[in-house]
């Protein structure tokens, strides 16, 4: 076997191992020796006593706890392929992830046991309680169907939905772990032992990534579990804590803003706040230094190339508020030093700076592939070229600017919703004959879920019976905020629905 990013966390107990490696709110779980033991112990029970082999898939569908990372760790000790799950996908959604990845064993919260039980059936993963004994964890299940094992390089299947409706799995190897790794420490930031990292946000995304750079560098990991992020939640951290770093999507930038009186929360304990995930206001990252100094650090990417296409640093962003340069602001940085980062037109040719085009990476940081998916692999990745769907345009020195997705996906509170899944369960109600869904601004999440519906011959529409059903099959944030009834969807002569008439009907208030 090759390279295994958890050799990072052997290295760091050596070294490190009497320093504090993993808290659960204020409460000490592991210093850096006994999460190597535990991860040690544990990867000899997920192959000795559970069954599973180097390769078979490994699933975690739960809320942040500290075991998370601890099983996350494990799992790569023992060679396994961890499928980690948004957990507020709703249980039939994480079913079919399961499925689709060939996952042997999948842990949850307690919960959501029988349900996830349930929607996988007989033929699923067996299903554990992530904080239960190890010794009660049921044996992995014996998965026949539809999955060849694969190299020893892959670490991660996530699972990013796709344009159409099914999530794909991106292949995310042990390299690119390690790519992200110096990406960070190159550029993002530098981290010292005394460092800690705040998880708010889900360790199956990308404050799970930022796990880490923390774990080579020998700082804690602190995941809260009963403090909210909420003036007294953060207040009991701020007070405990000192030099932290916390990744934030933008919504939750804007959270922390509007928490009355945040300027006497102890705020100087944050060292960092690195954002991402979507899109930053301009008005909400000037608001936030104003008002919380020069603690933010910007990152671009996605799944395929996870947090490592660009970064605006720390200073850049100092220093573009202190001068009004908002072109600099506004941008989301420059490509990191290991990454190539293009502009392309519709033939893939570069287009030079100020022209908008679709933004495309290659290097080590970018994936090999969609996990058993050639044909979107091939969609998407072109002579070793990354074609994120995302359009933007360089500056004459070399900061990147997003302008606009090619594809219809909503980008709601930092979490990425793709319509065309939306109109496939809106579509199985028998009230609906027609759908689509589009985004619509909102100062709040970025975007809300908007469903312009037409209804059956024969039926009305009930907006509250539509809502529920969605709340049956999808996960609750990604139902639609508002449905609008038409008599008939704008189409084009192809019959394809213009959905930019949509759009423009929001912004006219229609």
């Amino acid at each position: 076997m090759g390279f295994n990013i958890s050799s990072y966390l052997s290295r760091t107990a050596a070294r490190f191992g009497d320093r504090p490696a993993l808290y659960e709110d204020d409460t000490l779980i592991a210093t850096y020796a006994q999460l190597e033991d535990c991860v040690t112990t544990l990867a000899a029970h997920f192959r000795d006593q559970l069954g599973l082999k180097p390769g078979d898939r490994l699933g975690l569908f739960s809320k942040n706890r500290a075991r998370f990372i601890e099983v996350i760790m494990a799992g790569w000790r023992a060679g396994l392929v961890l499928v980690p799950i948004n957990f507020r996908l709703h249980p039939k959604e994480a079913a079919y992830i399961l499925s689709d990845s060939g996952a042997r064993l999948c842990f949850t919260s307690a919960e959501e046991v029988e349900a996830l039980r349930a929607a996988c059936g007989h033929d699923g993963p067996a299903i554990a309680d992530l904080m239960d004994e190890p010794g009660n964890w049921p044996k992995a299940a014996a998965i026949k169907a539809n999955h060849e094992t694969p190299g020893p390089d892959l670490a991660w299947l996530f699972y990013t939905s796709g344009t159409t409706g099914k999530p794909k799995g991106v292949m995310i190897t042990h390299e690119m772990l390690r790519q992200l790794v110096l990406n960070y420490l190159a550029h993002v930031d530098q981290i010292a032992p005394d460092d800690c990292i705040l998880h708010f946000t889900p360790l199956s995304h990308g404050s799970g990534c930022y796990v880490l750079p923390h774990v080579v560098c020998g700082a804690a990991n602190v995941v809260p579990v009963r403090y909210g992020f909420d003036e007294a939640g953060l207040r009991a951290l701020l007070s405990r804590y000192k030099d932290i770093t916390s990744f934030m999507a933008p919504t939750l930038v804007r959270k922390l803003l509007d928490i009355p009186g945040v300027e006497q929360l102890p705020l100087e304990s944050f060292k960092t706040i690195v954002y991402g995930g979507g899109p930053m206001y301009l008005a909400d990252i000037k608001e936030a230094v104003a008002r919380m100094g020069g603690r933010f650090v910007q990152i671009y990417g996605q799944g395929e190339a996870p947090m490592t296409i660009t970064w605006l640093s720390r200073q850049e962003i100092i220093d573009a508020h202190r001068t009004g340069n908002d072109a600099v602001l506004g941008s989301v940085g420059q490509a990191y030093s290991g990454v190539e980062v293009q502009v392309t037109d519709a033939a893939g040719q570069p287009l030079p700076p100020g022209e908008i085009g679709e933004i495309v990476v290659r290097g080590p940081v970018v994936m090999p592939g969609y996990w058993r998916n050639p044909k979107a692999t091939a969609d998407t990745i072109r002579d070793g070229w990354l074609f994120t769907g995302d359009m933007g345009a360089f500056d004459e020195h070399g900061y990147l600017t997003l302008k606009d997705r090619s594809k219809d996906m909503i980008v709601s509170g930092g979490m990425n919703i793709y319509p065309r899944e939306i109109e496939e369960v809106l579509l199985q109600h028998e009230a609906v004959a027609e759908v689509s869904v589009v985004g619509k601004p909102d100062d709040k999440w970025g975007e809300v879920v908007v469903a312009f519906v037409v209804a059956a011959a024969g039926h009305t529409i009930d907006t509250a019976a539509l809502d529920a059903y969605c709340l049956e099959n999808l996960a609750r944030f990604k139902r639609p905020k508002e449905y609008r009834v038409l008599d008939s969807l704008p189409k084009n002569n192809y019959g394809k629905v213009l959905k930019r008439e949509l759009r423009d009907m929001l912004a006219a208030g229609n």
